[in-house]
């Protein structure tokens, strides 16, 4: 005699938060805020309730979470370029974070075009509870209007009314200029990025300040834009100028600056140094390898996810850890060459 449909297909009932609840030793209501809001109960709490829903397979039901609660829990982040190195630890670090939190990370790429920005923004946030906008293009006023639909939080980009997540420019721009003084250099170029760029816009502040109190003379050249191509088409201009140094907004305006230098017959370091910003792979691989500006961009991703998910809860804006930067040597800065006879 054959075995009834139901008790054939029947299965073992899903895991609730009831039974994490009992595996656990806390109420229910616990385990709720455990696994929808991290960071609300005691760490070892939260880890004992994690702990106990792995073991008994439990998972999140994104579609029950959205119905409950009105959120997706989708969080939405707007690069102003992807194919730049610099963003992959960026985008991992908030990978991480948003993975803990149960969350789902939706991508869209700017090309560092306005419009194209604008746009991916706006249909982002039909379908996320939050975006991020890394290494903005829009005007403030822009930015604003997008936090009247839902919560924004910008990266390395300062709005008043606006959370942030942002790298501590200061330091390492006060260590490479101080480098290259004390290398003996002082005239130098400051190879700017997009004049949209906030952080570019701060370097070049903070670049101005730091050499005058040093006695230095700075020349800001623009770029044709914040990549390679950019940086060797600027070697001329560059030369042109005299200065015994350069500072590129950029790595990737900076390896530019090194090809194009090779084929101009000029030097690198002996008669020009040249300094970059971020530190990307690639950096030290190169002949000579870079002297750069580090940013520690894997923390900047964690910081502007929790940044946004704190901003989605509704809770008071935190004061974020802003990553540190620092001047790592290498080999494409020395001391200025002796002057001919």
């Amino acid at each position: 005699m054959g075995v009834p449909m139901t008790e054939r297909t029947r299965r073992p009932s899903a895991p609730t938060i009831y039974d994490i609840a009992e595996k656990a030793g806390v109420a229910a209501s616990t385990v709720s805020r455990a696994l929808n809001k991290p960071g609300r109960i005691s760490t070892e709490t939260e880890a004992r309730i994690r702990a106990a829903a792995d073991e008994l397979g439990y998972r999140l039901n994104p579609m029950a979470r959205s119905l409950q609660s009105g959120l997706t829990g989708n969080l939405a982040l707007v690069m102003s370029d992807m194919t730049n190195p610099v963003y992959f630890d960026l985008v991992r670090g908030a990978e991480r974070v948003t993975a803990d939190a149960g969350c789902t990370l939706l991508f869209a790429d700017s090309q560092e075009n306005v419009d194209i920005e604008l746009d991916a923004a706006q249909r982002l946030l039909r379908v996320a509870d939050g975006l991020m906008l890394v290494g903005s293009r829009l005007s403030d006023e822009q930015i604003l209007s997008l936090s009247a639909l839902k919560p924004v939080v910008t990266v390395n980009r300062l709005v008043d009314g606006i959370p942030a997540a942002t790298a501590e420019v200061e330091v390492g721009v006060h260590q490479a200029v101080r480098h290259l003084h004390e290398l003996g250099h002082r005239d130098i170029v400051y190879l700017e990025g997009p004049s949209a760029s906030w952080m570019n816009g701060r370097r070049h502040e903070v670049i101005a300040a730091d050499a005058a109190a040093l006695g230095m003379t700075v020349t800001f050249l623009d770029s044709d834009g914040p990549t390679i191509e950019g940086g060797h088409a600027a070697v001329p201009r560059v030369v042109a100028t005299g200065a015994t140094a350069v500072i590129a907004f950029n790595d990737l305006l900076a390896f530019g600056l090194l090809q194009g230098s090779r084929e101009a017959g000029v030097d690198v370091p002996v008669s020009l140094s040249v300094v970059g910003f971020d530190d990307i792979f690639g950096a030290n691989l190169l002949t000579p390898p870079l002297t750069t500006v580090r940013s520690h961009m894997r923390n900047l991703g964690e910081a502007a996810v929790l940044a946004l998910r704190n901003a989605i809860a509704g809770e008071d804006e935190r004061e974020t850890e802003r990553p540190a930067t620092e001047l790592i040597v290498r080999g494409t800065t020395g001391p200025v060459a002796p002057a001919g006879p």
